[in-house]
C-alpha cells in the first residue's frame, strides 16, 4: 500500500516538472508546448463542433427541402383533382347536349305537337317504375299523355299533375300497358311490363302467328294514348304458349336508368283526325 502511495506521488512530480519544462520550452518563437498542446485542442474541439453544425444545419435543410417538395406535391395533387372535376363536368355537359340534340332532332322529325321536359325524380321498385318531369298543369300537361325520348317509348302522364311537376308511369311499370305490332308482320298485341322492372312482354299474339326473335315491337296506336309506329322494344324470346296464345319476351328500346330529358306528346293530329272520324 506505501509502495503504492509511493509511485503515485513520484508520477505526480514527474507530470508538474513536464509541464514546468514545457512551458519553458519553445515550438516556436514565442509559442510553448503547453500552448501548442491546448492550441491542438482546442483546435480539434472547433473542428469537431463545426462539423457538427455542419452536419445538424445539412440535416434540417434536407428537412426543410423534404417538406417543401411534401407540400409541393399535396398542391400538385389538389391541382390536379380540380382539373379531373372541371374535366367531368365538362363531359356531363358535352353529354347533356348530345341528348338535347337528339330531343329536338326527334322533335323536328314526329308529327307531334310535343313539350318537352327533364327528368327530376326516379322511383324505381321491383314492381312499379315511375319518373317525376319538371312540367306541369301550367305548362298544359294532363294525365294519359304519352311521354317519349329518342330510343322510343318512356311511358305516360299518370295521376293528376302538379303545377310545375307530373309523374310518368314508364312502359316497363308491372301496371303498364300499350297497344302493339309486330313491325315485320303487322301482328297486333299489348305490351305490358313484365313485373321485373326491367322488361317487357307481348300479350294476346295466337300461337299461330309468325313472330321471331329480333323482331321490332312498335306501338299500333289502337290504346289512343301512345301515337303510332313508336319503337318499343326488341323480341328476345318466343314460345308457344299453354293456351291460345304465345309467351314473347321483349327488351326494351329505352336505357330507363340513363333518362334526363322526354318529350312529352301534348298533341296528335292523326289521333285527333281519328277521333273525328269516330
Amino acid at each position: 500500500m506505501k509502495r503504492r502511495r509511493a509511485g503515485y506521488l513520484v508520477l505526480g512530480v514527474l507530470v508538474a516538472h513536464l509541464v514546468v519544462i514545457s512551458v519553458q520550452v519553445d515550438t516556436s518563437p514565442g509559442t510553448s508546448v503547453l500552448h501548442a498542446v491546448t492550441f491542438g485542442l482546442l483546435s480539434e474541439a472547433q473542428r469537431l463542433v463545426s462539423s457538427t453544425v455542419a452536419a445538424g444545419r445539412d440535416l434540417w435543410d434536407g428537412y426543410v427541402s423534404l417538406r417543401g417538395a411534401h407540400e409541393e406535391k399535396i398542391e400538385l395533387q389538389e391541382q390536379i383533382a380540380r382539373l379531373q372535376l372541371r374535366l367531368q363536368a365538362q363531359d356531363a355537359l358535352v353529354q347533356q347536349a348530345h341528348s338535347l340534340e337528339r330531343l329536338l332532332e326527334l322533335d323536328r322529325t314526329v308529327e307531334l305537337m310535343t313539350l318537352s321536359a327533364r327528368v327530376i325524380g326516379i322511383d324505381a321498385t321491383p314492381w312499379f317504375r315511375t319518373i317525376t318531369v319538371d312540367r306541369g298543369l301550367r305548362d298544359g300537361v294532363e294525365t294519359e299523355l304519352a311521354v317519349i325520348a329518342p330510343g322510343g317509348v318512356v311511358g305516360r302522364v299518370v295521376g293528376t299533375p302538379g303545377m310545375r311537376a307530373a309523374r310518368v308511369q314508364l312502359i316497363i311499370d308491372r301496371n303498364a300497358a300499350a297497344g302493339a305490332l309486330v313491325e315485320r308482320t303487322r301482328v297486333p298485341g299489348v305490351v305490358v311490363g313484365a313485373g321485373d322492372g326491367m322488361s317487357l312482354r307481348m300479350e294476346y299474339v295466337s300461337n299461330l302467328e309468325d313472330v321471331q326473335v329480333g323482331d321490332t315491337i312498335v306501338t299500333s296506336g289502337a290504346d289512343g294514348i301512345y301515337p303510332h309506329g313508336l319503337t318499343v322494344g326488341t323480341v328476345t324470346s318466343v314460345r308457344r304458349g299453354p293456351s291460345l296464345y304465345k309467351t314473347i319476351d321483349i327488351e326494351p328500346a329505352m336505357e330507363f336508368d340513363r333518362l334526363e330529358h322526354v318529350l312529352i306528346v301534348t298533341h296528335d293530329e292523326r289521333l285527333a283526325a281519328a277521333g273525328d272520324v269516330r
